[in-house]
Order: structure tokens, then C-alpha cells, then sequence
């Protein structure tokens, strides 16, 4: 369930109690921006944008290649090729060299940009109650105690709140201005949400196989909570918009579960530059979390509550590694609709017979094809082949994400990349 890096960034600057960079740790982060700058003024990035607003705008291209190797990142930047003492430095070494990677290296369709982004600095209360997590070192897998065991013990639940560090973020800013600021465009831009779908932070509050059970014995209940957590979500979005929190995304911002934000369908035709408002963004919304629920029990539990949200945003992009192919039939009463996942376990013709020329098709590979030793090329090379076919007539993207682990061998991205890019470009 985890969103892009880019959402977690709060999390890493948590971590640090100094914001401050050695001379030595400068010299080496301002070599790092020279390379991204040079990456970014290459002709062939206006090509790959050009590309995905083509494509973010439904128009027939080629199909879009991205690979985004989430956890794999530790295992491609890892911690004894950084060079910068701290921790501040240590990070920002670590965001730039990525970006020389996907330049150099990777070979997909992800255009580097000569920016360096620097996110809003932020405490947010809790719900009155909160989960015990166990586990979950470095990405892996954990597992946590639900607080909402009794459903009388919901009188206690209040809306969240969001406190912003004005001084600390202004610092930081301030600070990557001093370091890469000639180099690089010092941009603010905050990424608030991965995910709105709701169904995330209702197993957060009571459970996964609690809900289940919910369905059946507690009917009132669980919709009483789904009215609390659409509402609370409701009142975040109205507070980031009227406090100008929030920034626009129809550019290289990751939007939705693949592909980036790049469209001139957004913002709306009335925009005002100095306050960004939802309905000139992207959102995103998903439920893997009730995968094995009916689609009866999805649209009287899940989908009324999410549907006011979807309404809030110019354009939406839903799914990521449910299967939407009984859902469908719901999902598509979503009136600004662009961007759909297509899951491994979906039906792949059924998905391109449904979405046509109309939506995006988010092609998503199967991350196991990354997690070993040496790839099986002729088989990605083949499925690749085969899936490409079935979409002939979509308008596709396909994303490679998800991956825990690319068995520690960078090779596996780059030849995976170039496996796909030579399968799109032979369509």
C-alpha cells in the first residue's frame, strides 16, 4: 500500500534534527546537480514530455515507459555509495543521484527535470486514537493493532489536524537555495496524499478482516465510519485549498499508483496562479484493501463515499493493484476519470474491451519478474509482446513499480527498461 518516495518525504526529514551541510558535503551535492542540470537540458527530455502530454491527454502514442523501482531504490543508491557525512546531505545525495541514475541509466520515458524539490515541514494529530505497528524496518512487511476495536468507542474519533513548521521549512529551503539554488530551481511543492480512497485508513482504525466481518454484523456501524472518514477527507482538502497549501500537479509530479502529471487539460480555464484549488489537480483513489469484497458490497460500502472526493478533482487516476475488472461497471460513474490500473491480477483483454481509447491503461507488470538473481528476458520480452497487443487500440502506460527487491542487481531495471522500450517502439 505504499505511495511514491515523493509522499514520504515528511518522514525523512523527521529524522533529521540539523539542517546544515559541510563544505565538503556541498561540494559533493553541487557536483551531483551539475550532472542532473546537464541531464536536463538534453533535446531528448522535451521529447519524453512532449510524450506524456500526449498521452496524459488521450491523444495515440507510442506506449509510455516508466520504472519506478520503489524499495529496489536502497538496493541501486545504496548506503556505502553515498558520499556526504550528514544526515541532510546524506539524503539530498541520495534524491540527486537517483535522478543521475534514471538519466544515465534507466532508459524509460522519465524526464529529468533541473528542479529540486524542498516539501512543507508538518505535524498532524491523530484521530483520538491511533494503531501499534510491528515491524516494518527498512520497507519490509509489519503488522499493527487496530484502536477501534469496539464500535461504541468511536465517540472518540475527531477529524486530524494539520500544524505547518513555517520556520523549519523556510530554513530548508533557504538552505537548498544557498547549496544548489544556481544550479538547480529551488521549487516548494508537497505531495499531501498518495492515496484518497478511504479504505486504508478504515483497516488503519479497525482492521483488515474486522471490516470484513463488519459488512455483515455491523452494517450501521461501518457506514457510520465511512461518513467520518469521507467527511474528515473532505474538510483536509477544503483546509489545504483555503490556506493555499496546495500545489499544482499537471507536471512531473507522480500522480496516482504509475505515470506522472504532465497535461494542459489542467488547471481549470479560471485559475488564479496564487491559489491552487482541487478541482485544477489530479487526485488519486483506490481500494485494494477490499479486493475479495463483491462488487454489491463495494458499491454500498466503499464507493458512495469515495465518489464525492473523486467529484472535488479536475482529473482522477483510480486503482493500483486491485483488480478493477468487476468493478467497472462503478469505477466508471466517476465523471473525470482519466487514469485506470490494470493490475496483474486483471483480466487484461476484458480491461483494453472496457477502457478503449477513453482512459488511460496503467499497465502494471509483475514486480516478481525484477526480484531475482538474472532475468528471465525472454519471458519478460514475450508477455511484454503479447500485452502489448491486447492494448493495440488503448492509450498506454506501462508502469513497473512495487518491487521490495530487484535481488540487489541494478541490471535488472536497465534491462527490463530496454526490454519494454524496444517492445513499445516495434507496435
Amino acid at each position: 500500500m505504499a505511495g511514491p518516495e515523493e509522499y514520504h518525504e515528511q518522514e525523512q526529514y523527521n529524522k533529521i534534527n540539523t539542517f546544515y551541510i559541510s563544505r565538503s558535503d556541498s561540494e559533493e551535492l553541487r557536483n551531483l546537480a551539475c550532472k542532473v542540470a546537464f541531464l536536463a537540458a538534453r533535446p531528448g527530455e522535451d521529447v519524453k514530455r512532449d510524450l506524456w502530454y500526449e498521452h496524459n491527454s488521450l491523444k495515440a502514442t507510442r506506449p509510455v515507459i516508466l520504472c519506478h523501482p520503489q524499495n529496489g531504490w536502497k538496493e541501486i543508491i545504496t548506503e556505502k555509495q553515498l558520499k556526504c557525512k550528514g544526515k541532510l546531505a546524506r539524503y539530498w545525495e541520495y534524491l540527486l543521484r537517483r535522478e543521475v541514475f534514471w538519466g544515465e541509466y534507466m532508459g524509460d520515458d522519465k524526464v529529468i527535470e533541473p528542479h529540486f524539490y524542498i516539501p512543507y515541514l508538518f505535524t498532524e494529530s491523530d484521530w483520538g486514537m491511533h494503531e501499534t505497528y510491528t515491524g516494518g524496518k527498512d520497507g519490509g512487511s509489519y503488522r499493527w493493532e487496530a484502536p477501534l476495536s469496539e464500535y461504541a468507542n468511536a465517540v472518540k474519533l475527531h477529524f486530524r489536524s494539520i500544524a505547518i513548521d513555517f520556520d523549519r521549512t523556510g530554513k530548508l529551503f533557504n538552505l537548498a537555495g544557498e547549496v544548489l539554488g544556481d544550479l538547480l530551481e529551488i521549487r516548494s511543492r508537497m505531495i499531501w496524499w498518495w492515496n484518497l480512497g478511504l479504505t486504508c485508513d478504515l483497516i488503519r482504525l479497525r482492521g483488515l478482516e474486522q471490516i470484513m466481518f463488519d459488512m455483515y454484523d455491523f452494517p450501521d456501524e461501518l457506514h457510520g465510519l465511512m461518513s467520518f472518514l469521507r467527511d474528515e477527507q473532505l474538510t483536509r482538502l477544503e483546509f489545504l485549498e483555503n490556506n493555499r497549501l496546495l500545489f499544482a500537479n499537471n507536471d512531473s509530479t507522480p500522480v496516482g499508483s504509475g505515470g506522472f502529471g504532465y497535461t494542459n487539460d489542467l488547471p481549470q480555464k479560471d485559475f488564479d496562479c496564487s491559489r491552487v484549488r482541487t478541482c485544477d489537480m489530479w487526485g488519486h483513489l483506490d481500494s485494494q484493501e477490499t479486493s475479495q469484497i463483491s462488487v454489491r458490497m463495494f458499491e454500498e460500502f466503499v464507493f458512495p463515499y469515495q465518489l464525492p472526493i473523486a467529484e472535488k478533482f479536475g482529473l482522477i487516476c483510480y486503482g493500483c493493484c486491485e483488480s478493477l475488472t468487476n468493478r467497472w461497471q462503478v469505477i466508471r460513474k466517476i465523471p473525470n476519470l482519466r487514469r485506470v490500473s490494470v493490475s496483474p491480477w486483471a483480466n487484461p483483454d476484458d480491461m483494453a474491451e472496457k477502457l478503449g481509447n477513453s482512459y488511460i491503461y496503467s499497465m502494471k507488470p509483475h514486480p516478481a519478474d525484477l526480484a531475482v538473481s538474472n532475468l528471465d528476458e525472454e519471458n519478460i520480452r514475450e508477455k511484454m509482446r503479447n500485452a502489448l497487443k491486447v492494448t493495440r487500440n488503448c492509450r498506454v502506460e506501462v508502469i513497473m513499480k512495487d518491487n521490495n527487491t530487484i535481488c540487489n542487481n541494478a541490471q535488472n531495471v536497465i534491462r527490463w527498461c530496454k526490454i519494454a522500450m524496444e517492445e513499445a517502439e516495434a507496435l
